[in-house]
C-alpha cells in the first residue's frame, strides 16, 4: 500500500518539446522488499568545429503528429540531458514513446507505454500502481516524473494515468540523481504533456470501447490564438479502465492547459494547469494455491515453485493458479481507492543574449489520495481457504517548488563548449492517516465464491512528513574535437526531513518527533565519439542514491538513515542511417546498488549487501519503404544480491522480484497508401521470461509470450457527411491475440499472490481531427 510505513524535483524550464534535425558538417523481510517496491506497509513475514557555435534559438514547440526518426532519436529529451542535446548525442540509454507510436500501439495508459520499450516492464499494483522494472530494479528504485518534477517515491505517489493527454514518455536507463536527485536508480521515467503550438488552431476528437467495457473519450485544441504571441493546448479526457476481475475498475478524469506567450523574440512566459481524478475499486492479486488443492483445475505455465505462508508459515506447494478464480476478486465490497491532483505550473525563458538563455518555472501540486482494503490473500493450507487482513491509508500531499536554469553556449581555447547549470528548491509535504491498530483486522473466506464482507472499524495513525529540498547541479560539454566530446555534470543536494506523528490511541510514537539531514553528491562522466555523421560511441559513469532501508517518507530512528550509493559502467553506440530511415542502438552496463539493508523486525535492520546487475540492450527500427515499419528490440539483464542473508542464510544469488532475464519486442507495420481511403495493418510480438514474485526466488512466475494486432483505416474529409473534417481514423484492435493466461506483475510485499494479465480483448476506435 502507498503510505507511510514507520509504524509497526527537477523541472526542464522549456515551454515545449524540442524537435532538432541533427547537425551537418531475494531473500529478504517485507520490509526490504518495500525498498525496492516504495513506500508500502511494512508487515511480518513468516520465514521468507572549433568555430563559436551559432546561439539555440528558443525552442518553438512542435507538433509530434510524425515521429522523426524510427527510434526518436532527433528528440531532445529533457528529463536525460540540460545540455539540448538529442537522444543521439546524449551518452546514455534513452527511449521515447511519442504520441504517434501510442495512437498506433494502443497505449492507453502511462503502463501501458512500456509494453514495446527495451527491457522495461510494467504493472498496476493496487498499492502502487504504474510502477516499472527497468535494469534489475522496481518500484519507488525508478524515479517517476512530471514534465521533469519529481513529487516523492513512485510507490507512494503514482497513480493509473491515461495519455490521451501527452506529448511522449522518456524513460532514461540506470542511476541519474544528476538529473533527477532521489530514487533514480533503475532510471527515470518522465510524462511530458502535450504542448502549445503556433498556427493554425487543430482540434481532435477520440474514441473508443473494448470488450471488457473499457472505454476512453478525448478532446483536445491547440494552436495560435487572435493575440499575437499567445499560442495554446487544451485536453479533455474521461475513461473508464474494466477489468477481466469482478468490480476492479478506475474511472478517470483528465483536464489539462497550457498558454505560452512570446512577449518578445528574445523573452516568453508561460502557465499551465492540469487536473486528475481517479476513483474505482482494486484488485490485489489472484492467490497461489497447491496443486493439490486445485486438481484439474490448476493452470500450467503461470506459476511454479513454493512459497512460505504470510499469516502461519506453513510451506506451500507445488503452487498454481486455480482457472475457477480466474475472475474472482477477494477485495471487501466497501473497498475504495481514489485521489484527485491538481498542478499549477508556470514560469520564462528569457535569452539574454546568443549565447546565454535563462529559464525558470515555479510550481504547486496538491493531491489527495485513498485506499481502503483487504489487501494480503494466504491460503491457509489446514482449512483449504483464504486468509486476509485490513488496511487503509489517506494521503493529504502538496509540494511547491521553484526551479531556474542558465545555458551558456561558448569556446573554450577555441573549442566549443556548452555549459547548463541549475538550482532547485522544493517543499514536499505529506501528511499520512493509515490504519495502526498493529495487529491488521483479518477474517478468513472461501477460495471459490468468496463472502466479499465490510472492512469494519478503522483506528487511524498520524504520520506527518516534509521534505526540503535545495540542490544545485551542472552539466558541460566540451568537444576537443568536431569527432569527440567530453560531457559531465555534478549535482549537490541538501536535504531536511522532518516528521512527526500521533497513534490512534494517543500516544507518540518511538522516535518522534525527528528531523534528518543528507547532503549527497551525484555525478556523471562520459565521452561521445562521432567518426561518421550520426554514428554515435559513448562510454559513461554515473552515481545515484536512496535512502538505505525505506522510501523518504516512511524513515523513522528505528530504521537506518543513510543512504544508498549506486554507479554504473556504460558504454554504447548509436547510429542514424539510410537518410534517416533507419535507427539502432546498442548498450551494455554494469550497475552496483550498495549498502541495502533488510529490515528483520518492525524497528531493526540489518545491512544486507548489494544488487548487481549486468545487461546487454539492442534495439533497432527501419522504414525500408515509405509504407512498411519494421522494428524490434532485445534486453538481457542479470541481476543477483550479493553478500546477501535472508534469515541468516546465504541468498547470494538471489535475482530481485519483477526482473525477467530476458525480453524481446517485435513488430511490423505495412501500409496501403493508394487506396482512395488508406489502410494500414499492423501487430506486435512480447516474450518475457521468468520472472521471481519475492527475493526469496521460491515461486517462478514464468515465462510468457503475447501478440497483439490492430487495422485502421483513414477516411479523408471529402467523404466524411460532416463539414470541416480533415480526416477520421477507424482502428480495430486485439489485444493479447492468442488469449495467453499469464503473471504479469507482483508486489514483493505481498508474496502469496499475482496480478494477471488481460486476456483477450477487442476494440474498436474512432478519431477525428479538424
Amino acid at each position: 500500500m502507498a503510505q507511510d510505513a514507520s509504524n509497526n524535483a527537477q523541472a526542464p524550464n522549456t515551454i515545449g518539446p524540442v524537435v532538432v534535425s541533427p547537425a551537418k558538417p531475494k531473500g529478504t523481510s517485507r520490509s526490504e522488499a518495500d525498498t525496492q517496491g516504495g513506500a508500502r506497509r511494512t508487515k511480518r513475514v513468516a520465514a521468507r568545429n572549433t568555430r563559436k557555435p551559432l546561439p539555440p534559438a528558443p525552442p518553438a514547440p512542435v507538433s509530434s503528429e510524425a515521429a522523426p526518426t524510427p527510434l526518436n532519436t532527433n528528440v531532445v529529451a529533457t528529463s536525460a540531458t540540460r545540455l539540448g542535446l538529442t537522444v543521439l548525442q546524449t551518452p546514455a540509454t534513452v527511449e521515447v514513446v511519442d504520441q504517434q507510436t501510442m495512437r498506433e500501439q494502443g497505449y492507453r495508459t502511462t503502463t501501458e507505454t512500456a509494453q514495446g520499450a527495451v527491457g522495461v516492464l510494467s504493472g498496476d499494483a493496487a498499492g502502487a500502481p504504474g510502477g516499472f522494472s527497468m535494469r534489475g530494479f522496481t518500484f519507488s528504485s525508478v524515479n517517476v516524473l512530471y514534465n521533469g518534477i519529481s513529487i516523492g517515491p513512485q510507490g507512494i505517489t503514482s497513480r493509473v494515468m491515461d495519455t490521451s493527454n501527452l506529448d511522449r514518455v522518456e524513460f532514461l536507463k540506470g542511476p541519474s540523481s544528476l538529473m533527477s536527485g532521489l530514487d533514480a536508480i533503475g532510471g527515470s521515467v518522465n510524462y511530458v504533456n502535450r504542448q502549445p503550438t503556433t498556427g493554425p488552431i487543430k482540434n481532435e476528437l477520440d474514441g473508443s470501447i473494448d470488450s471488457l467495457g473499457t472505454y476512453r473519450t478525448h478532446f483536445g485544441s491547440g494552436g495560435s490564438t487572435l493575440i499575437p504571441g499567445l499560442d495554446y493546448r487544451v485536453d479533455i479526457g474521461q475513461s473508464k479502465i474494466a477489468s477481466f476481475i469482478d468490480g476492479d475498475y478506475q474511472d478517470l478524469t483528465n483536464f489539462s492547459a497550457q498558454l505560452n506567450y512570446r512577449v518578445t523574440d528574445s523573452f516568453k512566459v508561460f502557465g499551465a494547469i492540469e487536473y486528475k481524478r481517479d476513483d474505482g475499486h482494486a484488485y490485489w492479486g489472484t492467490p497461489l494455491v497447491p496443486v493439490s488443492f486445485a486438481g484439474p483445475f490448476a493452470r500450467n505455465g503461470v506459476v511454479s515453485g513454493t512459497a512460505i505462508s504470510t499469516f502461519d508459515g506453513s510451506v506451500l506447494g507445488p503452487l498454481t493458479v486455480d482457472s475457477r478464480t480466474l475472475h474472482t476478486n477477494y477485495n471487501v465490497a466497501d473497498n475504495s481507492t481514489g485521489a484527485q491532483e491538481l498542478w499549477l505550473r508556470g514560469g520564462f525563458e528569457w535569452a539574454l543574449s546568443n549565447d546565454i538563455t535563462l529559464k525558470n518555472q515555479a510550481y504547486d501540486y496538491n493531491a489527495r489520495r485513498h485506499w481502503i482494503d483487504s489487501e494480503t490473500y494466504g491460503f491457509d493450507l489446514a482449512t483449504s481457504t483464504i486468509d486476509r487482513d485490513r488496511f487503509f491509508v489517506t494521503h493529504k500531499q502538496q509540494v511547491a517548488g521553484d526551479n531556474t536554469d542558465l545555458t551558456w553556449n561558448s569556446s573554450f581555447l577555441g573549442m566549443e563548449n556548452r555549459f547548463a547549470t541549475q538550482l532547485q528548491v522544493s517543499r514536499n509535504d505529506i501528511t499520512f492517516t493509515q490504519e495502526g491498530n498493529g495487529g491488521f483486522p483479518a477474517d478468513t473466506v472461501s477460495v471459490l465464491d468468496p463472502d466479499p464482507g465490510l472492512y469494519g472499524m478503522m483506528s487511524p495513525n498520524i504520520r506527518n512528513s516534509r521534505l526540503d529540498t535545495i540542490a544545485g547541479s551542472f552539466e558541460d560539454r566540451l568537444k576537443l574535437t568536431p569527432m569527440f566530446a567530453l560531457i559531465g555534470g555534478v549535482r549537490v543536494d541538501d536535504f531536511t526531513l522532518s516528521r512527526n506523528g500521533v497513534n490512534f490511541d494517543g500516544t507518540i510514537p518511538d522516535g518522534q518527533p525527528f528531523t534528518k539531514n543528507w547532503q549527497p553528491v551525484s555525478y556523471r562522466a562520459a565521452y561521445t565519439f562521432e567518426p561518421i555523421r550520426n554514428l554515435v560511441f559513448y562510454s559513461m559513469y554515473a552515481t545515484a542514491y536512496d535512502p538505505a532501508a525505506a522510501g523518504i517518507f516512511s524513515l523513522s530512528p528505528g530504521t537506518p538513515l543513510d543512504l544508498t550509493s549506486s554507479r554504473i559502467y556504460e558504454t554504447g553506440v548509436k547510429q542514424l542511417l539510410w537518410d534517416g530511415k533507419a535507427e539502432w542502438t546498442l548498450s551494455v552496463y554494469d550497475l552496483a546498488r550498495r549498502n541495502v539493508y533488510v529490515a528483520i523486525n518492525d524497528t531493526t535492520s540489518t545491512l544486507a549487501g548489494e544488487i548487481r546487475t549486468k545487461g546487454v540492450e539492442f534495439a533497432a527500427a527501419v522504414r525500408p519503404v515509405e509504407n512498411v515499419k519494421l522494428w524490434g528490440n532485445v534486453a538481457f539483464t542479470a541481476a543477483h544480491y550479493s553478500n546477501f542473508f535472508f534469515n541468516g542464510v546465504s541468498a547470494d544469488g538471489n535475482t530481485p522480484s519483477n526482473v525477467a532475464p530476458v525480453i524481446i519486442n517485435a513488430g511490423a507495420s505495412y501500409r496501403l497508401n493508394n487506396w482512395r481511403w488508406p489502410v494500414e495493418f499492423g501487430g506486435s510480438v512480447r516474450h518475457v521470461g521468468n520472472r521471481y514474485l519475492y527475493e526469496d526466488d521460491l515461486t517462478t512466475m514464468q515465462a510468457y509470450t503475447t501478440a497483439d494486432v490492430y487495422a485502421f483505416v483513414d477516411i479523408p474529409g471529402r467523404d466524411l457527411p460532416w463539414q470541416g473534417l480533415q480526416t477520421m481514423r477507424v482502428t480495430f484492435r486485439v489485444r493479447n491475440l492468442t488469449n495467453t493466461l499469464y503473471a504479469a506483475w507482483s508486489d514483493p510485499g505481498y508474496p502469496d499472490q499475482v496480478f494477471l494479465g488481460a486476456p483477450r480483448t477487442f476494440e474498436l476506435a474512432a478519431s477525428a481531427k479538424w
